[in-house]
């Protein structure tokens, strides 16, 4: 069976339009191709697709539905051209958690003043590179090095890191805490998007852990006061949350900021990319 873009625009069309004649003018064809293009398309189908009467052409039910489905595929294909085509024009960045903190706003903001050409898009994607993979995103934040050889990426900042507690913890009222005050804990944590793992104790000392697979679900099960959570400080900027504190753990390593991009295949904009994110992480 094969189905052609050429058929289902015309079907489209003449829906539309009302009328073969009228669809014919729509797309620039004679009235005959109209009539030959759609009865090649119900033969393909095996269906009839629309009623026509003197005075009007409407679609049998199942043409009702061949002609949404039709749309879809049309818009589709559309979209596919235009990330085709669009060059310099789109420029997606994708993250799993939090996009880049404190440094989100002026970002978006410092890139519309000096790349007006290039219409800037930040994408939450919660996977292990951000979308990158999925096609989601041109570029990807992320905070744990990738190991797929078809990315690569570039530190363009260090973020602290802290821990997420509720507000009535024992541990709230401190303002800083240290590895040691979390391993009696039990731990919330993303393996697949996240950067804490067990590991980061000895052995010895390691807390439990739960897992979860989104932010949200984070805070609400950290604000109950069940598991503590340990975070990069932008979740803290990104996510403020009622019933939630974040605290900075004084003796954890930092987490590095890093920007992603297909090795074979960057964006004409990467390097600016990094360019502005080094500068606002090392000036903020």
């Amino acid at each position: 069976m094969d189905v052609e873009l050429r058929q289902l625009r015309c079907l489209v069309a003449i829906v539309d339009e009302g009328t073969f004649t009228d669809a014919a003018l729509a797309l620039g064809v004679s009235q005959a191709a109209v009539s030959r293009t759609l009865a090649s398309l119900e033969r393909s189908l095996g269906v009839r697709l629309l009623r026509r009467t003197s005075r009007e052409v409407t679609p049998t039910g199942t043409g009702v539905r061949v002609v949404a489905h039709a749309r879809r595929v049309l818009s589709e294909v559309d979209d596919l051209v235009r990330e085709a085509t669009s060059g310099h024009a789109h420029l997606r960045i994708g993250y799993a958690w939090a996009a880049l903190g404190r440094h989100t706003l002026p970002f978006q903001r410092r890139w519309g003043r000096e790349r007006a050409e290039t219409d800037l898009h930040l994408v939450r994607v919660n996977s292990t590179t951000a979308g990158l993979a999925e096609g989601a995103c041109d570029l990807a934040v992320v905070r744990r090095e990738l190991d797929d050889r078809r990315f690569e990426s570039a530190i363009v900042g260090l973020e602290r890191r802290l821990c997420a507690m509720a507000a009535d913890d024992p541990l709230a009222p401190r303002r800083s805490v240290r590895m040691a005050d979390l391993a009696g804990r039990t731990l919330l944590v993303d393996r697949r998007t996240g950067t804490t793992t067990p590991d980061l104790w000895p052995p010895e000392a390691r807390p439990a852990t739960e897992e979860t697979h989104d932010v949200d679900d984070w805070l609400n099960v950290i604000s109950t006061g069940r598991c503590v959570g340990m975070t990069a400080e932008s979740t803290a900027n990104q996510y403020p949350r009622p019933g939630v504190v974040y605290r900075p753990v004084r003796d954890g390593e930092p987490i590095a900021v890093r920007l992603a991009w297909w090795r074979d295949d960057p964006h004409p904009a990467t390097q600016a990319v990094m360019e502005l994110l080094t500068a606002l992480y090392r000036d903020g």
